[in-house]
């Protein structure tokens, strides 16, 4: 199976959310309902919001993603307008929005996934560590080993946990003592101490908050410099979500992480950095995400993280 293959069957399991992103009344946000708080008083509503916030200024550093006026078609359609955002090493910048409003194509941009949607058409420019990664040049299959990806839904491989992590490290050809490396991402995703003792054991077989845990340590197995995350936690319970969290603000010290979540209590906890997409593919606002939430300088935005819309 080839890089290609792989990166497809991943993106299959993320089309579906395509006809909702190219579709403005599109209503199928489920998770928003759940976890917005709709109080009457706007300052109640922005310290739920914000509770239990901290922000370590020293984890975040330079940019290492940036996107210049980064549009997206799918035919006819209008997914992302002139986006234009800096996006700072290391940390976790989280973007947020309503349904439709083109987070998912915006994350899938840093990757080049969108390449494997015949629809797609991308223009603009957007760098990793200072490279066009639409350049002619640039190999999109080299790219993803830079950046790994996460999706929604838990898609681990029908193999053993162990391969499930390996299998990228063999068919790139890395280097290396592949049992230490495994060891080490089981590790890095909180996964090792719960299955170190089965890893001969089907992925399959395990809880979807594991499943997620361990699609996280195939992602950093081949050691990335940026790990995308769309909606990691939407379709676990409270508890395995608070596990992805820690993990989350973990693997921040040594990856740059760009979340996409619906649940603005979880970018308030987790995030350095919040960008606040709306309606029509447009990113309204991008600053610090206790700024975001506290004080945010339009007035959509307040809107929306105030319940009055989303």
């Amino acid at each position: 199976m080839s890089d290609e293959t792989i990166a497809s069957d991943e993106l299959a399991s993320t089309e579906s959310e395509i006809s909702t992103e190219t579709d403005p009344d599109s209503d199928t946000d489920t998770d928003t309902d759940s976890t917005m708080v709709n109080h009457t008083a706007r300052d109640d509503e922005r310290a739920t919001a914000t509770a239990g916030f901290e922000t370590d200024e020293s984890t975040v550093g330079e940019t290492i993603i940036e996107s210049r006026e980064i549009s997206v078609w799918y035919d006819d359609n209008q997914a992302l307008t002139d986006i234009t955002m800096q996006v700072p090493e290391h940390g976790v910048t989280a973007m947020i929005g309503p349904s439709g409003c083109g987070k998912s194509t915006f994350l899938r941009c840093i990757n080049r996934m969108n390449d494997l949607i015949d629809a797609a058409r991308v223009e603009g420019e957007l760098a990793l560590a200072g490279k066009n990664v639409y350049d002619p040049d640039v190999d999109p299959v080299a790219l993803r080993r830079r950046v790994g990806m996460v999706f929604q839904k838990p898609n681990p491989f029908p193999k053993s946990i162990y391969d499930n992590v390996a299998y990228g490290l063999e068919i790139q050809g890395v280097d290396g003592d592949h049992d230490e490396i495994v060891e080490n991402a089981l590790r890095k995703a909180a996964l090792w101490d719960e299955v170190s003792d089965r890893l001969d054991e089907n992925g399959l077989e395990l809880s979807g908050g594991q499943q997620q845990r361990l699609c996280i340590a195939r992602a950093i197995a081949a050691d990335p410099e940026v790990l995308l995350m769309d909606e990691p936690a939407s379709a676990l319970d409270p508890v395995a979500t608070s596990k992805i969290e820690d993990l989350i603000e973990e693997l921040s010290q040594e990856y740059t992480v760009v979340i996409v979540t619906h649940n603005m209590q979880q970018a308030a906890r987790i995030s350095d950095k919040t960008a606040v997409f709306l309606t029509g593919g447009e990113l309204v606002e991008f600053d610090d995400t206790q700024k975001i939430f506290e004080n945010p300088e339009h007035q959509r935005v307040e809107d929306y993280i105030t319940g009055k819309f989303g």
